[in-house]
């Protein structure tokens, strides 16, 4: 029993899988704790995007 769970300790064959997973929750981490800039910064830059007055400037 004891070799049984040694082995299990030293099989990295899952090691994979839980990076991706720890690297998915701290995005959703910091993701959450920066909504509000995050939230700020995408409607600023969606309204710079889609400002009219840039394109009504230009002149032919």
């Amino acid at each position: 029993m004891y070799e049984n769970l040694k082995r299990k300790i030293k099989d990295n064959s899952g090691l994979g899988t839980l990076e991706i997973v720890l690297i998915i929750a701290v995005l959703v981490a910091v993701a959450l704790i920066f909504r509000k800039e995050l939230t700020s910064f995408a409607n600023s830059l969606i309204q710079k995007v889609f400002d009219h007055s840039i394109i009504d400037s230009i002149s032919y």
